[in-house]
């Protein structure tokens, strides 16, 4: 597939008060992304709550992108299991219904071997849908290390990681042995950030852009950073950052996604609650959100 590179949107999931799943919502949240310019859609990541929705929920999910997109960005969808079996199962459901790559997230909890990671990427990449590895130990426990990075990429139909370890030393070292190697091959490995904060940094190394939170709310000026940021323009990409920084803390003041869907419910976008185990936000934490809005310009409700 074509390389992916730019700004993503890890999308989050609209519920409505009650907590059903709010459908429409979905959709229109896909159409404003597409309207204002983003480069990817990630639907079914941990900022859509995958923990704690049904497989009949996110099937219609998969397909509503799938038909709301219409092959006009790239379409990833989060595949990630903490069991192989299920893993797989949920791989080949995103590459029936249609999606352009699978987002598998390192096993949770049980804190694999490498052995075990290797075996569980290559079931994920035998599917035959490409796959982009998602590295966050703060969520997993376990670390993928940079020579393992290395040693997975080398699996046919692995094209990339989501490295969100926080380590700019480690994503220097992916993009240095794995990325580097792949692409003197002739088979580019994508390198995206998983922080919103390192989007800029992580792309002066020779990274690819960035899977991000914020850009549920601001896609436009999350696609103008990676833009500005690629194409060596670091004056204006630099800018941008500092603009968004206020709105990145604040995102992130709280467990994702609870403090991105207030905002985007101040914004008057559809979001609604967050599903238990995750609660409400605390009110204390709503003031720099709404400070960092409007510090944007963005209208509240």
């Amino acid at each position: 597939m074509k390389e992916l590179r730019g700004a993503f949107t890890a999308l989050i999931t609209p519920m409505h008060d009650n907590g059903d799943v709010d459908y429409e919502g979905f959709r229109r949240l896909i159409n404003f992304q597409m309207e204002e310019g983003i480069d990817g859609l990630v639907p079914l990541g941990t900022t859509g709550e995958t923990p704690t929705l049904e497989e009949d929920e996110e099937e219609r999910l998969i397909k509503i992108a799938v038909e709301t997109v219409k092959g006009k960005i790239p379409l990833i969808i989060g595949t990630g299991s903490n069991d192989t079996k299920h893993m797989v199962i949920y791989t080949q459901r995103a590459r029936d219904l249609g999606a352009d790559a699978a987002l598998v997230v390192t096993p949770y909890y049980n804190k694999p071997n490498d052995e075990g990671l290797i075996r569980h990427f290559e079931a994920a990449a035998a599917v035959g849908i490409p796959v982009i590895i998602y590295n966050i130990a703060s969520r997993t426990g376990r670390n993928i290390s940079a020579s393992l990075i290395e040693r997975l990429s080398r699996i046919p139909g692995i094209i990339g990681v989501k490295e969100a370890s926080g380590d700019l030393n480690q994503m220097g070292d992916i993009i240095a042995g794995a990325a580097k190697k792949r692409k003197a091959e002739g088979r580019p490995f994508t390198v995206l950030s998983g922080d919103d904060g390192l989007t800029l940094p992580l792309i002066s190394l020779g990274g690819d852009g960035i899977i991000s939170v914020i850009s549920n709310l601001v896609p436009g000026k999350v696609a103008a950073l990676a833009k500005a940021a690629l194409a060596g323009n670091f004056a204006a990409a630099r800018q941008i950052h500092y603009d968004l920084l206020p709105l990145i803390k604040a995102a992130f003041i709280e467990t994702n996604p609870v403090p991105i869907k207030a905002a985007l419910n101040l914004a008057g976008l559809p979001a609604g609650p967050a599903r238990l185990p995750l609660g409400k936000p605390d009110p204390a934490n709503v003031a720099p959100l709404r400070a960092a809005m409007e510090g944007l310009g963005i209208k509240l409700k």
